[in-house]
């Protein structure tokens, strides 16, 4: 087994997708190609500047594609990269647990 060191390849993952936002902005931007309100929108409790920040660094990683259209104002879109879409079985598979979560919390109460 391997030690959770920085090339351990679940921590390097989660240095890539980790946090609170990272997911949920890869599953919305796998669904559709979204601008920047919409985003906003979709995702509950993300501030304009941490929203920034992440999308940036999924840029970085090559995770998402950012189109800037020439015009006034600025019209920029975001979507998933190839690359990124080779994390879609991840997501899912969060999803589908998320769900069967929330169905086993339901069933306590």
């Amino acid at each position: 087994m391997n030690r959770c060191t920085s090339d351990n390849p679940v921590n390097t993952t989660l240095k890539v997708i980790g946090g609170k936002w990272k997911p949920l902005i890869l599953w919305f931007l796998a669904q559709k190609t979204m601008r920047f309100n919409e985003l906003s929108r979709e995702i509950e409790g993300v501030t304009q500047k941490m929203l920034t920040q992440q999308l940036r660094e999924l840029e970085v990683d090559g995770l998402i594609n950012r189109v800037v259209f020439p015009e006034v104002p600025p019209k920029v879109e975001y979507s998933i990269s190839e690359y990124g879409q080779t994390l879609s079985p991840v997501l899912e598979a969060l999803s589908h647990w998320g769900e069967k979560h929330n169905q086993k919390k339901k069933n306590q109460n």
